[in-house]
């Protein structure tokens, strides 16, 4: 991001939360429950998945946790209610990664074992790099016990190849993504190239060793090098799938979805909506430029 950028961003940060919102709500499908289950509805109907996230991270008390991990269980309970084609992301440090690993895992088996009642799935998200090894340990230990979970991986981080090649992480489900969180020089590829041609890297093994893998970007350059992969190398479309953000290019989203290819949807919801907000203008500072514009017009 370069500096006229970052100050754009900066001066959004300092708006009053009422304002973002306005714009931000492209991005997030609301404040509740419905807002979500409404939005999957009309996603399902034109022939695209979705999966559901309650917005929030890095809670502080086990009361906290186990409300989110209530939030969790409700979303699970609509998905089947109404016969939705979703599943669940959810983020460790939401459910006491950071306050106890033993707890969270528990809360997560919980999540999961209602999952699985429904013949549903979870994906573990990865967060910022402070929590990186704890999430692939979680992770390792619910799939000893669990298949219907999977977990996130990020190519902007120097270290994913190397984590996928571990043998005890054979035969999971990914997502792969670049990832949005801002890390140090010494442990991220700051450049789009290197993250790029990470990405294709971490991509064509799990293509080479039978993952299934949620590819994961919006980069029209990534996506078209996921095409090429995929057709030479005759890979199932039972395999793969796209996967976008609400509320971003939802033409090429479409453009996915008429080539026959599975699309998937992440619908972010709750109150805690701020944080995810500005992560997106983060990464995406033009829609940060959007909104400065758009007041100096409204003025």
């Amino acid at each position: 991001m370069n500096i006229f950028n970052k100050i754009i961003v900066e001066f959004v940060k300092i708006l009053p939360k009422s304002v973002v919102h306005i714009f931000a709500k492209k991005y997030i499908a609301g404040e509740k429950l419905d807002d979500a289950v409404r939005v999957v509805k009309e996603l399902n109907a034109i022939g695209i998945i979705a999966t559901m996230d309650v917005l929030g991270e890095a809670v502080s008390t086990k009361i906290e946790s186990e409300s989110a991990k209530n939030e969790c269980l409700d979303v699970l309970d609509a998905i089947h209610e109404h016969n939705l084609n979703s599943n669940l992301s959810l983020k460790p440090t939401q459910l006491g990664l950071e306050i106890d690993s033993e707890f969270c895992f528990k809360q997560i088996s919980e999540i999961l074992d209602r999952a699985k009642s429904y013949n549903n799935f979870v994906r573990i998200d990865m967060e910022d790099s402070s929590t990186t090894d704890a999430t692939i340990e979680l992770y390792k230990q619910l799939r000893k016990e669990y298949d219907n979970v999977g977990i996130v991986v990020q190519s902007y981080l120097k270290r994913t190849l190397k984590d996928v090649k571990d043998p005890e992480l054979n035969g999971t489900n990914y997502r792969l993504c670049k990832g949005i969180y801002v890390e140090p020089e010494e442990i991220a590829f700051k450049d789009r190239k290197s993250v790029r041609d990470n990405f294709v890297d971490v991509l064509d093994y799990f293509l080479d060793n039978g993952n299934y893998v949620g590819i994961a970007t919006h980069d029209d350059y990534l996506i078209n090098k996921a095409y090429e992969l995929v057709r030479y190398k005759d890979v199932p479309k039972s395999k793969f799938e796209f996967q976008m953000l609400y509320g971003v290019k939802e033409r090429l989203r479409d453009k996915i979805n008429s080539d026959g290819y599975k699309i998937r949807i992440y619908i972010p919801f709750g109150e805690h909506w701020y944080k995810y907000s500005i992560r997106r203008l983060q990464e995406n500072p033009n829609m940060a430029w959007h909104i400065v514009k758009s007041l100096i017009t409204f003025n």
